[in-house]
């Protein structure tokens, strides 16, 4: 009997724990339970999202020099009155300008297939948007998508911004005069999506952006899943060319992707100014996943900011990082109110110049008459489980008005050049199992 009671307790205790190890596993950094539509990553089926419009079956013709701007968006437009369907791209390679999806319609790049973005910024005409934290009128990307719930982009084929040309213009201009705004230079993005909630990516190659690359605009529920973005950064730099930029959006997996850019891979954004959480359009970027996802050269792998009001719940984990200048990099902006709070970096493996990176971003610095400079707050930020080897481990210094606190490195083995670190700078900073050169730091 006593036997028996003892299997009991035993299968009781196995059992508590069993669930106390899930539960730890599937919770945000804050303690709040990740739902179970994060553990979804069922690819979308093309044939089941309605009436497949091939383009050259309406008009399109496989000339990849021909614009075909007009006749691609009168195929969206006539899809979209027909009730939806899924606008099918051929193998071949189509030029187009500023395309415009409408509900109920989706976008499938076939195997082979380039959808080809005009160097000609005349084939964006300007209307309202969204750029670095500010609502203004702007050019479109070549792929836009303004309220459309369900949206998908899918297929094995390249969605190309064609940027060298954009890319070249923005060097000159940034040589005759170095204090230069990205937005001076006129280039379009490739992938904007404004307004529109349960959107899928997957599949499909993102290359050669004009400016950024795809730009998520107060957006919830979003996946992006086995998705490759690049843009070079040799032999000619393609500018501000960020991979995702996430800006008033909720609950984002990232999965499974391979990014490489000559700007931040992933930027969190959401407004900037002095009084820029209080400003209509902005707003806080909250329950993302990152996992799994391979980081070729990036200026960052995850950046919060530079135009960012509130990030949280981040979670960033089983992932590779090879020749990223940063794996964390948190941008203090001395004219803007931040909140940066529970983001957890975990599972990392590779190289990068530095491991985290925080400090005052003074680009464009402007607090537009306000005599108090707002605070930024970084707070419960967490590296855990990583090998890295880097130039810079701790390349943190906070400015006047910066509050860093509650960090936990736990189980880091880092080899590093400069393997200095200042707990100064941090209120509650806790330390475990960290290894820097083989040395325990404490």
């Amino acid at each position: 009997m006593k036997f028996t009671s003892l299997l009991v307790t035993l299968f009781f205790c196995t059992a508590i724990a069993v669930v106390a190890q899930s539960s730890a596993a599937d919770r945000f950094p804050d303690g709040s339970i990740i739902p179970a539509w994060f553990k979804d990553t069922t690819k979308v089926n093309y044939k089941k999202l309605g009436k497949q419009f091939i383009i050259t079956k309406h008009g399109a013709v496989k000339d990849s020099s021909k614009l075909q701007t007009a006749i691609l968006q009168r195929i969206i437009d006539k899809a979209s009155k027909q009730g939806g369907g899924v606008i099918i791209i051929p193998k071949g390679t189509f030029l187009t300008g500023a395309l415009f999806f409408k509900p109920k319609t989706h976008l499938y790049v076939s195997e082979g297939a380039v959808l080809k973005g005009s160097d000609d910024i005349a084939h964006y005409p300007i209307i309202p948007s969204r750029m670095e934290g500010q609502n203004l009128d702007y050019f479109p990307a070549v792929v836009n998508a303004y309220g459309v719930d369900g949206f998908t982009i899918s297929g094995k084929g390249i969605i190309d911004g064609n940027g060298k040309k954009y890319w070249e213009a923005f060097w000159q201009r940034r040589k005759e005069n170095p204090q230069c705004t990205n937005l001076e230079v006129s280039r379009p993005r490739l992938v904007f999506i404004w307004n529109s909630n349960n959107v899928q990516l997957q599949d499909i190659t993102l290359q050669n952006a004009g400016f950024w690359s795809s730009h998520y605009y107060q957006c919830n529920n979003i996946k992006i899943l086995n998705v490759r973005i690049t843009s070079p950064y040799e032999p000619i730099k393609a500018p501000s060319t960020d991979a995702i930029d996430l800006d008033v959006c909720n609950n984002v997996l990232i999965k499974g992707c391979y990014l490489s850019v000559n700007d931040d891979a992933i930027a969190l954004k959401g407004g900037k100014g002095p009084w820029a959480d209080t400003t209509a359009g902005n707003g806080a970027n909250t329950n993302i996943i990152i996992e799994d996802t391979e980081f070729g050269f990036c200026h960052s792998a995850l950046t919060c900011g530079s135009e960012a009001i509130h990030n949280k719940n981040i979670i960033m984990r089983n992932c590779k990082i090879d020749e990223a200048k940063r794996v964390l990099w948190l941008k203090m902006r001395p004219d803007t109110p931040q909140q940066y709070e529970y983001i957890s970096v975990e599972n990392i493996t590779g190289n990068a110049y530095s491991l985290i990176f925080v400090k005052p971003w003074k680009q464009f610095f402007d607090l537009k008459g306000r005599k108090d400079p707002p605070p930024s707050v970084s707070d419960h930020i967490s590296l855990k489980n990583i090998k890295l080897t880097c130039t810079v481990f701790f390349d943190v210094a906070p400015g006047e008005h910066d509050k860093l606190s509650n960090f936990t490195f736990e189980n880091l083995d880092i080899r590093a050049e400069k393997s200095n670190l200042n707990k100064d700078h941090v209120r509650n900073f806790t330390l475990k199992n960290v290894q820097v050169n083989g040395q325990a730091v404490h």
